[in-house]
């Protein structure tokens, strides 16, 4: 079937005579479009030759995953976020514990920085103490309202 809208070629666009056929367009296949492809075998036919010269392949160890993971800076980074937000509200307390565990962890470890572990421990805390205060005169200031 052939749509009304659409419009046949021009003469300077048809295909000349002798050109390649588009596959499939008004013609049908006698055989499969893919066939099974011959393998070459996979063992040459000398290799009994070198059977006993006791070559082997070299195998490298595959290396050791390197860790280079750092929780230190994070930690820190989280305990000044921390430390930042209990100077105003209470509501900084979920981060700074964050930040403490983060320091607890990152100290256990023997690659990180423990100096800004250190840091992120002490600030952590100041912050979870910070953070505490302003919650506990939060529950003061809504008994005495009510």
């Amino acid at each position: 079937m052939t749509d009304p809208r659409i419009e046949g070629p021009t003469p300077e666009v048809d295909r000349p005579e002798g050109g390649a056929a588009l596959p499939g367009a008004r013609k049908g296949y006698d055989r499969l479009p893919t066939g099974p492809v011959p393998m070459a075998p996979l063992v040459p036919d000398d290799a009994e030759e070198f059977a006993g010269t006791g070559w082997a392949p070299t195998v490298e160890p595959a290396p050791e995953p390197v860790d280079d993971a750092r929780l230190a800076p994070w930690a820190l980074v989280a305990a000044i976020v921390a430390l930042a937000t209990s100077m105003f509200v209470g509501w900084g307390i979920p981060v700074a514990i964050v930040a403490v565990i983060a320091a607890i962890m990152s100290l256990r470890r023997p690659i990180e920085n423990r100096a800004m572990a250190m840091w992120a421990l002490v600030l952590g805390l100041c912050a979870t103490l910070f953070s505490a205060g302003w919650l506990l005169w939060a529950a003061m200031q809504l008994e005495s309202l009510g």
